[in-house]
């Protein structure tokens, strides 16, 4: 069993390090842990203000406006980043009704995957170190349409667009690592996830089921400061590029951080190889 806590942080004096949707959540105590052990801290986030509060008193914490659901914001973002040793992607939206980016894209796809594969890929020549890329246990519902990644054709369910979303998530993180060392880069890629973890993002489904959640964040999941570990050790630990880490406790939904399992989908190379080769083109990188 790991017994690893925001204890075992390294110092991370002299290192900058962007958290996107640090405004909250996972993110506000990812950021705070990390700025407490030294880090210069960027909070990338779409509500500012927000953040603001979350930096506040935080030594070395600057806040910048990030948008994942708009492409033209990503880059704004990107070009005033000069270096950054991590980029941690835990920004993200769940189980939303269905609505669209500025880009048009299906909302939780477009921002949970595409946003950060646009960030990732614009800010890449300027990492030093890592990419940290939170998925979720939820990947495992995920199947993963690319010939209807945005729910044209398809009859929209918010869950499975959440579950393939995250599915991207970690299919996209493997299939950075596996680009990275083909270059021979000593960036590496790791991916993580908070098991169940009580944080906002469980109350902004628009429907019934924000009280269930509710009553399951009180009853069953762990708090927002344990569920933020697996992405504090996966940014900072001696980890394994490639890997993927969460809880390690029943099923992968609380614990301290450890090697997680994944589906069989997000380990499909090929797969992978096609979503990469989409977004590229979805967000005009090619």
């Amino acid at each position: 069993m790991s017994t690893w806590t925001t204890a075992d942080l390294p110092d991370q004096t002299g290192r900058t390090i962007i958290v996107t949707g640090a405004n909250s959540g996972l993110g506000a105590v990812t950021a705070r842990a990390l700025s407490r052990a030294g880090a210069r801290v960027i909070l990338a986030c779409r509500d500012t203000a927000k953040a603001e509060r979350v930096a506040d008193g935080l030594p070395g914490a600057e806040v910048r406006a990030l948008d994942l659901a708009d492409l033209n914001s990503v880059r704004a973002f990107t070009d005033s980043i000069e270096r950054v040793d991590v980029l941690i992607n835990n920004a993200g939206v769940m189980a939303l009704p269905l609505r669209r980016t500025a880009d048009g894209f299906e909302m939780q796809f477009g921002t949970n995957h595409l946003g950060h594969f646009a960030l990732t890929n614009l800010l890449l020549d300027r990492v030093t170190d890592r990419v940290v890329t939170v998925a979720s246990v939820a990947h495992r519902i995920g199947r993963l349409d690319l010939a209807d990644p945005n729910w044209e054709q398809r009859r929209y369910d918010r869950w499975l667009a959440y579950g393939q979303s995250k599915l991207a998530n970690l299919s996209f993180a493997h299939e950075l690592q596996r680009r990275l060392a083909g270059e021979g880069s000593a960036v590496i890629s790791v991916a993580a996830h908070p098991g169940y973890a009580a944080t906002e993002l469980m109350s902004h489904t628009e429907s019934i089921q924000d009280a269930v959640m509710w009553l399951g964040n009180r009853v069953f999941a762990q708090s927002a400061e344990e569920g933020a570990l697996p992405t504090l050790f996966a940014a900072t630990a001696a980890v394994e590029p490639g890997a993927y880490y969460g809880p390690d406790g029943f099923l992968g939904l609380r614990g301290k951080p450890a090697r997680a399992s994944s589906s069989g989908a997000a380990r499909d190379r090929a797969v992978a190889a096609e979503l990469w080769e989409l977004s590229e083109k979805l967000c005009g990188l090619i």
